[in-house]
């Protein structure tokens, strides 16, 4: 029987958005590879997505509707028909929503980054409904939030054009797992001569293969930020001919960055001053300096603030001139994309939900109700997304969900630790049997995905699902009769120059197309502020009685902020994913769990003698909020007083039934309302104890 090929992209939450190609043979995808004719994927995939076929034709796959038959949590369930289930959940939506529909809130994340799998159809359901809104903001609201005040929008330096930059600063990235495109053009990059700098709490994959790295303490990074700022402004390393033509606020931001000096800021960051004066050398006098950031940074108190300093740095030196400088967080914001015709808020009419931030689902699940939260949440419907796994606090949640009054509704692949808890658990999907259209927040191209091959079982899209559920509550507005190949034409919004001649037939033809786009976004100012200029100083924010400066705000949990719970819980934690997993996908494909073994934490040998703890010994990692019980490894790789808690197992597949996140709070960072996961303060001791 031969073989076809089919045109896919890879859904994950990623910024590489890969090209994919899948080979068929008689309906049964028999690999996965990447395009080699895509220029930033060129023919590569990272070792969890080369092994897409093995999590599609997973034998835990869920393949039929679900009903829960045990108690919340034991995950003891009887299959049912798709009508059955579907006639209920519709019927109990019903009775919620007749009392009032901002009890029902819908929880979903990045499970997909599908404009069409994601946020199309659920959208437009949910807003028909008149459903609390959720603000998603678990993983990058507060840089993005912090970007937006300086530079406008997501937008920055193209990641091809790495490749010719003479200086890269690579901050709050361990891009070798989480970025492995973008480390292949740093790669060309130092092979012609550029210097690499890291910036990151621990010695990473990448800070290892780095020409330099500075140890920084978490939730230090704008400190950093000033103190090269003060050294670029102290010698006169700055672009003056940039910074009156494109900027606003210098002489406010050069006030405010005389505060950090060198020692400050390094008796801060807990670094050598001299290092801090190095970067800051090389970052002025190397050319072209182009900066990646990533989130990793911005996941604490002062993560926003972070990433405003961060971003004030291009335009003080100009490097925003060349293609080759500048900045990027997210290319996310280089793309039109109708959101309106794809999610249809009109359809609330005049009706304003409340919004529910879905970094605080614990306490949200247990909030009784009242004149200033609304009423209590009594359903939710968890699409895309394992919050049992990846929302902090998760004890909290893990409480709210066993609640016997709350209606959950879960659309899986997998039988998560969030499904365990659902009323009824729907089978969804995978990449490779539903149609989709993908932007980057990593590159410039729109990508296509084709469906290689029929759903499995009765397995259906997300789009199928909401359909369903509309039609059953009578919601009768034709968007909820689009196709998923109408929504994903929708999406490519036609009246946007940077998509002309772009359209989705176009691309399910030929896979992906790249945007019509300046490839040096900024080298004639044109910033998509308020201003039309960099702001350092943002006249928004002072109008609103906020800071209009970048500031340096500490973490919540710190000896500086709070002495006494640091007396208590001495070690700062941070928890990055590990290396075979993203988010919690994959956790459960066989090759890749056994490569990460089990849960870990490394530990620095100064702070194992002190508490007498052996290499590879089980220990328990704890603070108020949770214990958790896990591997450790001694490990230089860490810095004193700092643990490494590599995330994000599955609880059930994890020691004690919990994960690293049993630890961490739900209190947001200055911006954006984002979560503060490596943002937390632990004791540690041996497992016996």
């Amino acid at each position: 029987m031969p073989t076809h090929t089919v045109r896919a992209a890879c859904p994950h939450d990623c910024p590489d958005t890969c090209a994919m190609l899948v080979t068929v043979r008689d309906g049964v995808a028999e690999a996965v590879r990447g395009d080699p004719d895509h220029p930033t994927t060129a023919g590569v995939l990272c070792a969890k997505v080369a092994r897409y076929t093995e999590r599609t034709y997973h034998r835990d796959r869920l393949l039929h509707p679900l009903r829960r038959v045990g108690p919340k949590g034991t995950g003891r369930f009887e299959r049912v028909g798709w009508n059955e289930a579907l006639d209920a959940i519709a019927t109990r939506l019903g009775a919620i929503a007749a009392r009032d529909p901002q009890a029902v809130l819908p929880y979903s994340y990045a499970g997909t980054m599908g404009l069409v799998q994601g946020e199309s159809m659920a959208a437009r359901f949910f807003h028909r409904l008149g459903a609390s809104l959720l603000d998603r903001t678990i993983c990058a609201s507060a840089g993005a939030s912090g970007l937006r005040l300086v530079l406008g929008g997501a937008r920055g330096t193209d990641v091809e054009q790495f490749a010719h930059s003479r200086l890269i600063v690579i901050w709050g990235s361990n891009s070798i797992t989480s970025n492995l495109h973008f480390w292949s053009f740093a790669q060309q990059a130092k092979r012609a001569g550029a210097k690499l700098w890291c910036i990151d709490p621990w010695r990473n994959d990448t800070a290892e293969k780095c020409h330099a790295h500075i140890q920084l303490r978490p939730g230090t990074d704008a400190a950093l930020a000033y103190a090269l700022m003060h050294e670029l402004i102290r010698h006169d390393w700055v672009d003056h001919d940039y910074i009156a033509r494109h900027t606003v606020g210098f002489a406010q931001l050069r006030a405010r960055a005389a505060e950090w000096p060198l020692e400050r800021a390094a008796a801060l960051c807990g670094v050598a001053a001299a290092q801090i004066a190095e970067l800051a050398h090389d970052y002025a006098r190397v050319a072209p300096a182009a900066i990646r950031a990533n989130y990793g940074l911005q996941r604490v108190h002062g993560g926003g603030n972070a990433m405003r300093a961060i971003a004030c740095l291009p335009a003080l030196t100009g490097s925003w001139r060349h293609a080759s400088g500048g900045l990027l967080l997210s290319s996310s914001g280089h793309f039109g994309v109708d959101q309106a015709a794809l999610e249809r808020p009109d359809l609330l009419g005049a009706r304003r939900p409340r919004s529910i931030n879905m970094s605080a689902l614990g306490d949200a699940l247990l909030h009784p109700g009242d004149a200033t939260f609304g009423p209590r949440v009594d359903s939710l419907v968890v699409y895309n997304s394992n919050p049992m796994a990846v929302a902090p606090d998760s004890s909290r949640v893990a409480r709210g969900l066993a609640r016997e009054d709350l209606f959950t509704v879960v659309l899986e692949q997998f039988q998560t630790d969030t499904a365990d808890y659902a009323d009824y658990v729907l089978p969804a999907t995978t990449q490779l049997e539903h149609v989709d259209v993908h932007k980057a927040y990593g590159h410039r191209y729109w990508l296509a995905n084709n469906p290689a091959i029929a759903p499995l079982g009765e397995a259906r899209p997300n789009t199928w699902v909401f359909r369903e559920l509309a039609a059953r509550m009578g919601f009768d507005e034709p968007c909820f009769a689009d196709s998923d190949a109408t929504i994903a034409a929708q999406a490519i919004d036609a009246r946007d120059p940077r998509n002309s001649g772009i359209d989705f037939a176009r691309l399910r033809r030929d896979g992906w197309a790249r945007l019509h786009d300046a490839t040096a976004p900024f080298a004639e100012g044109g910033f998509p502020t308020p201003s039309g200029r960099c702001e350092f100083f943002s006249a928004g924010e002072a109008a609103a009685g906020r800071d209009p400066l970048p500031a340096v705000v500490l973490p919540y949990e710190c000896a500086e902020a709070d002495p006494e719970r640091a007396a208590s819980y001495p070690l700062a934690m941070i928890s990055p994913p590990a290396r075979n997993f993203l988010n919690s996908s994959f956790v459960n494909v066989d090759a890749l769990r056994a490569r990460e073994r089990e849960p870990l934490l490394l530990l620095h040998p100064q702070d194992a003698a002190a508490r007498g703890i052996a290499d590879g010994a089980m220990v328990r990692c704890f603070n108020d909020r949770g214990s958790y019980p896990v591997r450790c490894a001694l490990s230089d790789r860490t810095r004193a007083g700092l643990v490494v808690g590599f995330g994000v197992w599955w609880r059930k597949l994890s020691a004690g039934g919990v994960n690293v996140n049993e630890l961490t709070h739900q209190r947001p960072a200055d911006l954006g309302g984002g979560a503060c996961f490596y943002d937390c303060l632990v004791e540690v001791e041996p497992a016996a104890a």
